[in-house]
């Protein structure tokens, strides 16, 4: 099997990608085109893998996808490219449409015509796995039921909108043109390799460094938290085992509100003494002034998932929190590089 993977240099799809070619036999053609949130570096262990080649491609432009579909003719695509940082969102909504939007039309398109010039069993056994998000659901009380995949679509921000938008397209290209396709829509993700603007590796870099640890409004936003190793597991099982045209919600389980995860990464690092100061980095907290349109709570209902394939997250948050933050103690290398020649330092935010 031969699998296009878009999106592979990010933190969701290195670990794809590191999952497919240390458990299975696939090759993977990975797209993408190495912005400011790409990282390489996770692929480092697959690069030198003959079964893995990186394509750096623009997925919103037709010709160079023409290009990528004709050279590797695909058995299946995982669809992760996007952007999906909500602040960027709302200071620059253009790109996340051009991306998130147009750059799921362009692939969707290159599928559809790759896939009715197959024939016999790989035309059949060929599928487009579309990976979303829990945030195209909208906002809940503390007291609503879960995101379950009948959930009417309420996105609040522009991130949320586009991403709405490219679930749209792809259920139409199945429904209009016969496009096999799965759809997934995974809660937060969290653990190696994520890209220093999201809350998790915020506080941690920021506690080691003596800096404010700052949580959006009274940090009473409750998510469910994923980990990406687990997320990856859960991909790969949709992608050859999901049913036709089904959608299927992914989560970790793990309730909690922004401010209980803060105070759990400052005692983590309290307790093996990580941080410059004397005190508790609990005092580093600094509360500032909410995003517009913050959603309060996400949850998701994975019944579907775990009755259907049998999937259910390994991780407990509490042994996936200690492990992440243990990893960014020792690769520091890394996220320094990072702040000093890829980021512009105006993001490093309380994102979630």
């Amino acid at each position: 099997m031969k699998v296009l993977v878009t999106g592979g240099c990010g933190f969701i799809g290195s670990a794809l990608i590191r999952h497919i070619i240390r458990h299975s036999t696939a090759q993977v053609v990975n797209v993408d085109k190495l912005t400011y949130a790409a990282t390489p570096e996770a692929l480092e262990d697959c690069s030198s893998n003959g079964r893995y080649v990186h394509e750096q491609a623009d997925i919103a432009d037709e010709a160079a996808m023409e290009r990528v579909f004709a050279i590797h003719k695909p058995d299946g695509v995982i669809h992760l490219a996007a952007e999906s940082h909500v602040d960027r969102s709302i200071d620059g909504p253009g790109i996340f449409v051009t991306t998130n939007v147009l750059g799921t039309y362009t692939v969707l398109n290159r599928s559809l015509a790759h896939w009715k010039g197959l024939s016999g069993d790989a035309g059949r056994h060929f599928r487009f796995h579309h990976v979303s998000t829990d945030e195209v659901y909208g906002s809940l009380s503390e007291t609503d039921p879960a995101f379950s995949e009948q959930t009417p679509y309420s996105p609040r921000s522009p991130y949320s909108a586009s991403k709405a938008a490219s679930d749209h397209l792809v259920q139409a290209w199945h429904e209009t043109y016969g496009l096999p396709m799965v759809m997934t829509n995974c809660s937060n993700n969290y653990g190696l390799w994520q890209f220093p603007e999201k809350l998790i590796p915020v506080i941690i870099l920021n506690a080691v460094q003596g800096k404010e640890l700052p949580v959006y409004g009274a940090g009473d936003n409750i998510r469910d938290w994923l980990h990406v190793e687990d997320h990856a597991v859960a991909l790969w099982q949709v992608f050859r085992q999901g049913r036709n045209g089904e959608k299927y919600n992914i989560g970790g389980n793990a309730e909690r509100r922004n401010i209980d995860v803060v105070h759990t990464i400052c005692d983590i690092l309290d307790e093996i003494g990580a941080t410059p100061g004397s005190g508790s980095c609990r005092d580093q907290i600094k509360f500032v002034t909410d995003r517009p349109g913050h959603d309060h709570r996400y949850a998701i209902d994975s019944g579907k998932i775990r009755r259907e394939l049998h999937w259910t997250p390994s991780y407990t948050f509490e042994r996936g929190l200690e492990e992440t933050v243990a990893w960014y103690l020792h690769n520091q290398k890394w996220w320094q590089d990072i702040h000093a020649r890829k980021y512009d330092g105006k993001r490093l935010g309380a994102s979630v």
